[in-house]
């Protein structure tokens, strides 16, 4: 009963439009109160939630993706993906999908990479003579490079609800192979269905033009360098490499490239401020409500069914995918993260799947929701910029759904490509 009441509460919540960390904590109080527990327990946990070191370095990352969505990052690297790729037919449809490989890298954040990117790049291929919907559709589903290649702060709170046992830093290397191999399954996908409705390619400018844009976009890149290369190396904690990438994302805007104006940093303040709060407030809630599923025993009887319906890993990896693409399309991210890992790792675990290997099974699972309606952030924020119904869009959105399915699959079944750089990083 009580977890009937844990799970019913939260669900009432939600369809009655609770902001979802807001029914998390009513949903977990509602389950102390009925099971007679002590509710200071219930505030232990909230801030033990948040009272964690690696969790400093999320406003960092998000501040500094801030940064660079208003310094003008985001043009530069778009200039240098259309000098490298934008020969090809259809060949913005490609700019648009490495572009956000690119940027990904650098912000960490899915919904950062539609804003800073698809404001650029959608009316441009519009007026290419590229259709609505495939412009939007193809910035909508490369934006999940945000989430999988490193820095993301989602891979922190993956390693938060996984019990602090994960290296940030593994996890980081884990997720550039199946973003790429995700982000070249995309771009396979824009060129078939490029040359299918015959859109034209662009001018190759000259290797000296390619040059000159690689340079002038070489200081945004090295943002994630900064990031990634400090941790990697030791020179940096995660909180650390955060720190000093926002720093340097904060001179490159104003001293480099000179276009972070201070209306602009004042809007990248309050808008990392937001940010912010809403992920540490979801955090807090989600650790007391994950504390109510460990009392209630829903890791082990989820693990009990999963091998109770069959003992065969593939079958039960295809449970875990199904369920959590389910999932990922009526929630939110964050919050699936925090409630999710809990409940699937120790079952993945059972049927030898590394806990790197099923982060980044994950992440592409919910990161497909992000793309997905009724309540994918993504696919709103998408056609929202490019002016396109979602209606329309989603007509045609499924070869890109089917790409990175195939990404999802792979990363799945063949472990290698989440942990060999991890495993070779760590010797």
């Amino acid at each position: 009963m009580g977890l009937l009441i844990l799970m019913g509460v939260f669900a009432l919540c939600v369809v009655i439009g609770v902001p979802v960390a807001f029914a998390l904590g009513v949903a977990a109080l509602s389950a102390f109160a009925f099971e007679g527990l002590p509710l200071i327990i219930a505030f232990q946990r909230i801030v033990s939630g948040i009272s964690v070191f690696s969790l400093m370095a999320i406003p960092f990352f998000i501040f500094a993706g801030e940064l660079m969505f208003h310094g003008g990052i985001a043009q530069r690297l778009v200039r240098f993906a259309s000098s490298a790729v934008g020969a090809v037919r259809g060949g913005l449809g490609i700019v648009n999908v490495f572009s956000s490989m690119l940027f990904g890298g650098i912000s960490g954040s899915a919904v950062a990479d539609i804003s800073a990117l698809g404001s650029i790049l959608i009316p441009v291929m519009k007026e290419k003579g590229y259709d609505d919907d495939y412009a939007v559709n193809v910035t909508v589903t490369s934006s999940i490079a945000g989430v999988m290649i490193p820095p993301s702060h989602n891979m922190i709170l993956y390693g938060v609800a996984a019990g602090g046992g994960i290296s940030i830093s593994q996890l980081f290397m884990a997720g550039v192979v199946p973003g790429v191999l995700m982000c070249i399954c995309l771009a396979v996908t824009a060129y078939i269905i490029a040359v299918k409705r015959g859109y034209k390619a662009e001018v190759f400018p000259g290797f000296k033009v390619l040059f000159i844009h690689f340079i002038v976009a070489l200081p945004g890149l090295f943002t994630a360098v900064i990031i990634v290369g400090g941790v990697l190396s030791g020179v940096f904690t995660v909180t650390e490499s955060g720190a000093f990438g926002t720093l340097y994302a904060f001179v490159v805007t104003i001293l480099v490239y000179r276009e972070l104006t201070w209306a602009k940093f004042k809007l990248a303040v309050v808008n990392a401020v937001k940010t912010t709060s809403m992920v540490m407030i979801l955090i807090a809630c989600a650790a007391c409500f994950a504390y109510m599923l460990t009392y209630f025993q829903v890791p082990s009887q989820m693990t009990a069914f999963m091998t109770s319906v069959s003992d065969d890993p593939v079958a039960i990896m295809l449970m875990i995918n199904g369920m959590l693409l389910t999932l990922g399309m009526i929630m939110d991210m964050a919050a699936l993260i925090l409630i999710c890992t809990p409940i699937f790792l120790p079952v993945a675990q059972s049927i030898g799947i590394d806990p790197l290997q099923f982060g980044m099974i994950m992440l592409m699972n919910l990161g497909i929701g992000l793309c997905t309606p009724p309540v994918g952030s993504c696919l709103f924020v998408g056609c929202a910029v490019g002016n396109v119904p979602m209606e329309k869009a989603v007509r045609t959105i499924w070869p890109f759904y089917a790409a990175i399915f195939v990404a999802l699959m792979l990363t799945s079944f063949v472990p290698a490509i989440s942990l060999t750089l991890p495993n070779l990083i760590a010797g």
